[in-house]
């Protein structure tokens, strides 16, 4: 009975502190109590979950991975079934899987290095960071350096490293720590000689950690630049506080069509008293699919007499507006290549962002970067079962872009549009700003989310994109945050979620050139060559030895 209880004891222990690693994790980022994150915590986010693999086998490792996977993500983007009602099941499945072989691979790196582990264990991390956002099924959130949104000294190494560089530097202490406390079995007196023992043989890598925190803020201060005298873009930022989706779902037809009027009233409403506010305004943005009647279709093929209405209510106003104006909108169009059913017209379908003068297309983007399962689906021929019970489930499939497009505006500034998802990836806005880019602008819906939280994680990443690549970055959103963001990672003016507004913003143009624009994101690969190298030396050079 005694063996038994003490099992039962040591279980319980070992899920609380899973629990509490979790908790660590999401608490680190935006969630509902502190809306904008404890970044604090972060820095020892990892050490309870680290300390459990330290005492137990592999295979359990691997059980407490797959739990510390599901959980974690469960509590950080617990706002994702609102999404999709496969979108959240997925990402909690799918990082039960990551984390249970990187729990498999940090046991492994403890066998192979018993003194030293810990260091091939966070080589390893930040590989993991950056893989995980790569090829089809790439995802940013739960990055822990993006936590450290709001600390502007400590994320300006960004611009050399991207968000690899600070999330090194947060996620070493729980490295370190955990390899301090499993020194001693429990803390007492009698554990403090070990504790101390354990500090002096592991000295070193705290000292070089120490000196590229101190050589990280200092370069951080001497680089926050004052942008007060740089010339500006004179932007106006719409935010109509309508989700897009109500519309789709309407029971009836007249009811689609009232609320796609609405939203258009709401728009112009808020663009006029936009363009009344400031006479020199460059560029007026609205959100990501903020006007749903898909420009571009009903005004060539005419198929519905009412949208094409509404299509012409909205040219009819920008062709009044001297101001360009770039609007989320679905550019439907007939490509029998892509979609051979006559029956749907061969429509195929772009999340785009169009840029109007005068109430003429001048300049389209089209989405690159897909929301994985939710808008793409890549897979259709190999995986039709997958395929089918997406659309079942009411998934509404994009077609993919070709061009990182680039707009130009007479005597104005150039910039590129990242559709929503997009801004969470640093590759695509380098892309864009080595394309010549000076302004990034991001269209954003997170309406469905329903979620302070989730506009907050998303507007973390963001703030990255500016410092990557030095350049200001500004948001139209459907419900928040709607933002100006500067070269810096400053957030200069925000307007109010969940609410309707616009926001005039003066953002500084920066042409500087980044090392992350340059190279991007080597120091990444640094770690995954790092990781791999090491864990295979040491197991063939172990195997010879034997």
């Amino acid at each position: 009975m005694k063996i038994k209880s003490g099992w039962i004891r040591n279980i319980l222990i070992q899920l609380g502190l899973i629990t509490f690693a979790a908790f660590l994790f999401a608490g680190s980022f935006p969630n509902p109590v502190f809306t904008k994150g404890l970044p604090f915590l972060a820095w020892i986010a990892l050490i309870p979950a680290l300390l459990i693999i330290k005492k137990n086998s592999l295979p359990v490792c691997i059980g407490w991975g797959v739990i510390y996977g599901c959980l974690s993500y469960a509590l950080f983007n617990y706002w994702l079934g609102t999404f999709h009602p496969m979108a959240g099941i997925f990402v909690y499945f799918l990082y039960s899987f990551y984390m249970a072989v990187v729990f498999f691979l940090f046991k492994i790196s403890d066998k192979l290095y018993p003194k030293h582990g810990y260091i091939i264990q966070w080589t390893i991390w930040i590989a993991y960071e950056y893989l995980r956002t790569c090829g089809f099924l790439g995802y940013s959130y739960g990055v822990l350096g993006y936590s450290q949104w709001q600390i502007i000294p400590l994320i300006q190494i960004a611009g050399i490293t991207g968000v690899w560089g600070v999330s090194a530097l947060v996620t070493f202490p729980s490295f370190w720590l955990a390899k301090i406390f499993s020194a001693t079995e429990k803390f007492s007196v009698s554990s403090v000689s070990p504790v101390l023992s354990a500090v002096k043989d592991n000295k070193i890598p705290a000292i070089i950690w120490a000196a590229a925190l101190t050589a990280s803020l200092i370069f951080g201060f001497a680089v926050n630049k004052d942008y007060s005298n740089s010339p500006t873009a004179e932007i106006a930022l719409i935010q109509h506080n309508t989700d897009p989706w109500k519309a789709a779902r309407a029971p009836a037809s007249w009811q689609r069509y009232d609320l796609y009027r609405k939203d258009l009233a709401a728009l112009t409403r808020l663009s006029n008293e936009a363009l009344a506010s400031n006479p020199n305004l460059q560029l007026v943005v609205w959100p990501e699919t903020a006007f749903i009647p898909r420009i571009y279709w009903h005004s060539t093929y005419r198929d519905d007499q009412n949208s094409w209405l509404i299509v012409k209510e909205l040219l009819d106003y920008l062709a009044a507006q001297d101001v360009p104006f770039l609007i989320g909108n679905d550019d439907g169009r007939m490509d029998p290549s892509k979609n051979p059913n006559a029956n749907e017209r061969h429509r195929i379908d772009y999340n785009a962002a169009m840029l109007y003068l005068n109430g003429k297309n001048t300049a389209i983007y089209r989405k690159l970067h897909l929301v994985p399962f939710t808008e793409h689906f890549p897979y259709r021929k190999q995986l039709p079962f997958i395929y089918n019970a997406l659309l079942k489930a009411d998934t509404y499939f994009w077609e993919k872009g070709e061009e990182k497009t680039v707009f130009y505006l007479d005597n104005g500034f150039s910039f590129s549009a990242p559709i929503c998802f997009e801004d969470t990836f640093g590759y695509l806005s380098r892309d864009f700003v080595r394309l010549g880019a000076e302004v990034l602008v991001n269209l954003t819906n997170d309406a469905w989310a329903d979620s302070l939280s989730s506009q907050n994680q998303h507007l973390s990443m963001a703030v990255f994109r500016s410092v990557e690549n030095s350049r200001s970055l500004v948001r139209s959103t459907v419900s928040g945050q709607t933002c100006a963001i500067d070269p810096a990672g400053r957030i200069i003016a925000e307007a109010p979620a969940f609410t309707e507004a616009w926001l005039n913003v003066s953002v500084p143009i920066s042409k500087k050139t980044t090392i992350y624009t340059l190279y991007g994101d080597f120091l990444a690969y640094i770690f995954i060559f790092a990781a791999f190298f090491l864990l295979i030396f040491k197991a063939i050079w172990g195997k010879i030895k034997q």
